[in-house]
């Protein structure tokens, strides 16, 4: 396994619109098995394949719970490979959202609260689920990337300018 550099904004590749994967094979699970690693590492909840320069329609999210109060996190990995969502509610939520490609911005994001999803998991198995919460939100943040948008996408043009130069004003600081 290894870790792989997470592209940032503003990398076009970002931006790229990912293909589907037509087989599920040992180098697609090599792949997934680097993406928890470099998720784990960075650390993040979620990472899609094309935050990595592959723009393969595979994503792997570990929620990470705390067993108890100030114990260690339970992993419980995720992958979805060719995710579909086919029945978002009318219902939102509000998330304050991050992205290992947006380093160190939040802001709040508006979803439906609800989705019915479909995926085929490490094994080449299908799975349709409904998801809420944390989960259904982390999935429609990552299927974004599938896309080519980013969560900041879903702000005004004000609230995204100002992460961006605050970006921007980071990696010059950090130069």
């Amino acid at each position: 396994m290894a870790i792989l550099p997470i592209l940032e904004t503003p990398d076009p590749r970002l931006r790229t619109i990912s293909t589907p994967v037509d087989t599920v094979d040992d180098e697609l699970r090599a792949l997934i098995d680097d993406m928890f690693e470099t998720m784990y590492d960075a650390p993040g909840i979620g990472l899609a394949a094309i935050q990595v320069g592959v723009p393969k329609r595979v994503l792997v999210i570990d929620l990470q719970e705390p067993e108890e109060e100030g114990g260690p996190a339970v992993r419980e990995p995720l992958v979805f490979i060719n995710p579909e969502i086919l029945d978002p509610s009318e219902e939102m939520s509000v998330y304050s959202e991050g992205c290992l490609s947006v380093p160190d911005q939040y802001a709040d994001v508006e979803r439906p609260a609800e989705i019915t999803a479909r995926w085929l998991d490490r094994d080449g198995k299908q799975h349709e689920k409904r998801l809420d919460g944390l989960l259904a939100t982390c999935l429609q943040h990552e299927m974004d990337h599938l896309e080519g948008i980013l969560f900041i996408d879903h702000l005004s043009k004000l609230k995204k300018d100002m992460i961006l130069k605050k970006i921007a004003k980071a990696r010059r600081n950090a130069a």
